[in-house]
């Protein structure tokens, strides 16, 4: 049985991409085949072998133990560093969840573990009538969902759990990562989440500090 995991974000730039890399490592050291996913990428820039590529791509790559297309890993990827769906519509592409559904299928015939990270919030459009979230209830994998610590956190998380439960999607856990290292009351942040969620806090993870997942492997 291949085991999954959708990382979704709070918000952009809360470090969904270090920590889906750290949970890919967490399963290699456990000797199993895993490999990271990230459907769709902004802000990508040509390599050596003339493929469009972005570093949250690199990165998952390079913490992965099994290779894999760069098709199956990353569908999707646009030039810009903006919104993804702005960026498909300055392409003239019109991205589809079923592609993304195929290439993910095909990964799970490779390995052991799933990560699939996502792209900015839950409910970032895709296309002009489906969102990310569309694309979580498709893929109907358990969700880790990466908390940015910083003022504000708490209604962004408290709001994306919602939308995640009234999909009928499964929240595996939750990782609070402290992305601003001047935030006033962190502790007292941190214990106001862990009050209010259910599902547990797999992580707690220090300003450049390292991951450290109370999740079985």
């Amino acid at each position: 049985m291949v085991q999954s995991y959708f990382v979704l974000g709070t918000d952009t730039n809360v470090g969904k991409t270090y920590v889906a890399s750290a949970l890919v490592q967490h399963f290699v050291k456990s000797g199993l085949k895993v490999v990271g996913m990230k459907p769709i990428a902004s802000g990508c820039e040509l390599n050596s072998k003339n493929e469009l590529i972005n570093e949250d791509v690199t990165a998952l790559i390079s913490a992965s133990n099994v290779t894999a297309s760069l098709d199956l890993i990353n569908p999707y990827r646009f030039v810009p560093a903006i919104a993804p769906h702005i960026a498909a519509e300055q392409a003239g592409i019109s991205m589809n969840l079923d592609v993304i559904k195929r290439a993910y299928q095909q990964l799970k015939t490779l390995v052991d573990v799933v990560i699939v990270e996502g792209a900015g919030g839950l409910l970032v459009p895709l296309n002009p009538t489906e969102t990310l979230a569309d694309l979580a209830v498709q893929l109907n994998i358990p969700i880790i969902l990466v908390v940015g610590m910083r003022l504000g956190c708490i209604n962004h998380t408290l709001l994306t759990i919602e939308a995640i439960e009234a999909r009928g999607l499964t929240l595996a856990g939750w990782v609070a990562n402290e992305i601003d290292p001047n935030m006033s009351m962190f502790d007292g942040n941190l214990s106001s989440l862990q009050q209010r969620i259910a599902a547990p806090c797999l992580s707690v993870v220090s300003w450049q500090g390292k991951a450290k997942f109370t999740l079985p492997s």
